[in-house]
């Protein structure tokens, strides 16, 4: 199974290096400037679980594609996502299989609307990476999981072999009957933590130690409501978990929606907050907390727009 990685950043790079690793047909797709940097220094990832070195991991440029990839792996940013979908579209052919790994769901009705939603498949990605400025992956902690699967009942003739190319690959490759579940309980996460952080310009510790538990709780559940009202409720265990996480006294933990604002860099808050109170049926009568989150962010995507 040839298969395509869209990108060789902190996500695309790390699971597109282990997949190389693992003895997997595996290209990525990348930019000028960062074909030049994988030819000079190789792909290089930095991780608790294992180091990793590939010299000159093969790529390939959007005008070089000249036959379909049977799986494409898409991680970029949703900001870039038009962009990504341009370059991706040669190596679409009529059995491919899109794996994108983005938060939220605005991005399935982007990739349906131009290849056809029985090639989409649902998936999310658990991970913290980043690159440093010389280009190296850095994988911070163990955890480092995909989850795929199908969003009907009604399996593309393809996806088992997907799951048997991502097992055994050096890192947990989950394959699931609900994966629109398991995406909203992944959003409904993110965006009540991206929310807090951004809002209050800290990570979860700092805000804690203020006294602040309530604030953060507050934003758990306004999040895991919308989910609830869209017909996804999220877990019990998956709630609880989701208010340990980010009541914990002394954590570091911050969304990378906050990084990037401390870069002054663009963000994705209009695919991850944005979109989610659109999809709320009780509209701008429900999520206090999430929607003052909101306005900050876009008034920081202004300012930011202006500076430009």
């Amino acid at each position: 199974m040839r298969i395509l990685v869209v990108g060789a950043g902190a996500v695309g790079g790390y699971f597109g290096g282990r997949l190389l690793e693992a003895g997997r047909d595996v290209t990525f797709l990348v930019r000028p400037r960062r074909a030049a940097e994988l030819a000079r220094t190789g792909l290089s990832i930095r991780s608790p679980v294992r180091d990793l070195e590939v010299p000159a991991p093969p790529t390939v440029r959007t005008e070089e594609i000249q036959t379909p990839f049977d799986l494409i792996l898409l991680s970029s940013k949703a900001y870039d996502l038009e962009g990504a979908i341009e370059s991706v579209a040669p190596a679409v052919g009529p059995d491919t299989l899109i794996l994108p790994l983005l938060n939220g769901l605005r991005h399935l009705d982007t990739l349906d609307a131009r290849f056809g939603a029985q090639k989409v498949l649902g998936g999310l990605c658990l991970i913290t990476s980043t690159l440093d400025p010389e280009g190296r992956i850095l994988h911070f902690t163990p955890l480092h999981t995909i989850v795929f699967g199908p969003r009907n009942h009604s399996s593309p003739p393809r996806l088992m072999a997907v799951r048997s190319i991502l097992s055994d690959a050096g890192f947990e490759a989950r394959y699931s009957d609900n994966i629109l579940q398991d995406m909203w309980e992944k959003w409904a996460f993110i965006a009540a933590l991206a929310g807090l952080t951004c809002l209050m310009r800290s990570p979860v510790g700092d805000i804690i130690d203020t006294g602040s538990r309530p604030f953060a709780e507050e934003f758990v559940r306004e999040c895991a409501a919308i989910a609830s009202r869209n017909g996804f409720p999220p877990s019990p265990a998956s709630v609880e978990r989701n208010l340990s996480f980010m009541t914990a006294p002394g954590s570091s933990l911050a969304a990378s929606m906050l990084r990037d604002i401390e870069r002054g860099s663009r963000t994705e808050a209009e695919h991850l907050i944005g979109d989610l109170l659109r999809r709320d049926p009780d509209g701008e009568n429900a999520s206090p907390l999430l929607r003052t989150a909101y306005a900050h962010l876009k008034a920081y995507e202004t300012r930011l727009t202006d500076r430009i």
